[in-house]
């Protein structure tokens, strides 16, 4: 027949969902700890053992085995404890004789929180146990709050979860009392208990999904190679059979579609595109861009990038709203997808010809180049020191007599471009010639002026003048006289000018 004792242990055991072990383990520690703060002191180590089909109770010091005692209550020599038990050794912890011991109502109460702290305890470390078993796992569970700043609090069977708000999916409403699939983040010890961290919007949620609805992809008779996701609105998932026979895609939407119509409603309307993952990259990149019709696909492998070419029709399907379909085929293959219509291609396609052209041309045109360079420097002699000077004054001759014509050249054209400046007769002449010419000057003077003053008179003398406006008036000879010298004085600069330029001629003359 059962004990009392061990009635109540089975059934706190089943309520905290612990092992009857460990809650035995922490009746004990509690006792422990009432009696030595009821009884001995807390400097005092104490054991208590319990029987559980019985209820007895046991009680021990704890003392370490020394070579020299220094406390008594505390240590136990090597000696002593040998009689003991037969095996001990130094350092060792053992029990000793038993202790009596009454627990009063103080003590109880201890041992009551005590109790109670340490199944907590063993509680929240099976929890954190559990979920950490189950990381990167798929589990369910029922909203119980909604805080915008915290996030959605999910109620799990002895834990919560918490949905963060960058975990979520914008589309999705939340509501009280909603069951929901999350993804398993991460599980961190806090001081409330452990903090289970889920998400909604990762791409792992969708292949655990498949998972749990396709039965080859849980088996790895269909395997999911890569997964690109929008959450809330499209993703794309890359299958291949790992056996003969079996149709990947096919397999993954079920008869009807019933599979991937089950994923979709616990996606809450997300769109999933199931495409067939090949080794060949054109034709992955091809599946990956379906609906849409691929005409050409022209890739390099060293910058990780590929030139995607479709009909004019099918641009804006390829694309996608926003460029979605392109940017989602992007993310499932893991290369930078440049797609362009037929049109675009032609003339790009031309320019990369005549491009390839030209830098063919240009290094076939550097190899001639080098292969004559060597030829000649094989076939030229080799030029002793005496030659290539020699040579080198061959090279400085011609260029010495073309730079001594040039510049005989620029002396006969600054000649021929000078102006012819007079010099001065008087500054050639000698003071005697200069005297002789001043003298033979101011007898050409008078002869000139007796000359004017004799023939000045012209026809004009003879005949009868006309009236003027003074013609009544009187005139007398010395008028005629004064009118005379003014003409004689008028028509003198002529005379110097004609004597200068006698003078002029008759020093040319001598010259």
């Amino acid at each position: 027949m059962k004990s009392d004792f061990l009635i109540a242990l089975t059934q706190l055991a089943a309520e905290r969902h612990l092992p009857k072990e460990e809650v035995l383990k922490a009746i004990e520690a509690a006792l422990a700890s009432a009696f030595k703060k009821d009884n001995w002191g807390e400097t005092t180590s104490v054991s208590v053992k319990l029987n559980p089909n019985t209820g007895e109770i046991s009680a021990y010091t704890l003392k370490t085995i020394v070579d020299n005692v220094e406390d008594d209550s505390r240590e136990i020599s090597l000696k002593e404890a040998i009689k003991i038990k037969n095996d001990a050794v130094v350092g060792e912890m053992m029990e000793t004789d038993g202790l009596s011991h009454q627990a009063s109502r103080i003590a109880a109460q201890t041992a009551k929180q005590v109790v109670l702290q340490r199944l907590r305890e063993a509680e929240r470390e099976k929890v954190f146990e559990e979920f950490t078993q189950r990381t990167e796992d798929i589990i369910s569970g029922v909203i119980g709050q909604i805080d915008p700043a915290r996030g959605v609090t999910l109620e799990l069977s002895r834990a919560e979860a918490v949905i963060p708000p960058d975990e979520q999916v914008i589309t999705e409403r939340y509501r009280r009392g909603q069951r929901l699939k999350v993804y398993v983040l991460e599980v961190r010890r806090s001081t409330k208990g452990p903090e289970i961290l889920v998400s909604r919007s990762h791409k792992n949620l969708l292949k655990r999904l498949f998972e749990l609805e396709v039965p080859e992809v849980y088996n790895g008779i269909v395997e999911i190679r890569s997964i690109s996701r929008e959450a809330g609105s499209r993703s794309k998932v890359a299958v291949v059979a790992t056996q003969e026979g079996v149709d990947p895609v096919g397999s993954c939407i079920g008869m009807r579609g019933n599979r991937i119509q089950n994923i979709v409603n616990e996606l809450q309307g997300e769109k999933i595109d199931v495409v067939r993952w090949d080794r060949d990259l054109t034709r992955f990149i091809t599946n990956a861009l379906s609906p849409a019709e691929v005409v050409h696909v022209e890739s390099n492998p060293k910058e990780q990038t590929a030139v995607v070419v479709v009909p004019e029709r099918q641009l804006s399907l390829a694309i996608g709203k926003e460029g979605q379909n392109a940017r989602l085929a992007a993310k499932l293959t893991g290369w930078h997808l440049d797609i362009k219509g037929m049109a675009e291609w032609e003339t790009l396609k031309a320019q990369i010809k005549l491009e390839v052209e030209t830098a063919e041309e240009q290094t076939n045109l550097e190899q001639e180049e080098a292969a004559l360079m060597a030829e000649l420097e094989a076939e030229a002699p080799a030029q002793t020191l005496g030659a290539v000077e020699q040579d080198a004054e061959k090279e400085a001759t011609p260029a010495l007599e073309e730079t001594l014509a040039e510049l005989m050249a620029e002396e006969e054209t600054e000649l021929s471009t000078e102006e012819i400046v007079e010099t001065p007769i008087e500054a050639t002449l000698t003071p005697e010639e200069l005297v002789s010419l001043s003298l033979q000057e101011e007898g050409e003077e008078e002869e000139e002026e007796e000359a004017e003053e004799f023939g000045g008179f012209g026809e004009e003398v003879w005949q009868t003048p006309q009236l003027t406006p003074d013609a009544g008036k009187i005139r007398f000879a010395e008028d005629f006289m004064e009118d005379l010298k003014v003409g004689r004085k008028r028509r003198g600069g002529g005379g110097r000018s004609k004597k200068a330029a006698k003078t002029k001629r008759k020093v040319g003359g001598k010259k």
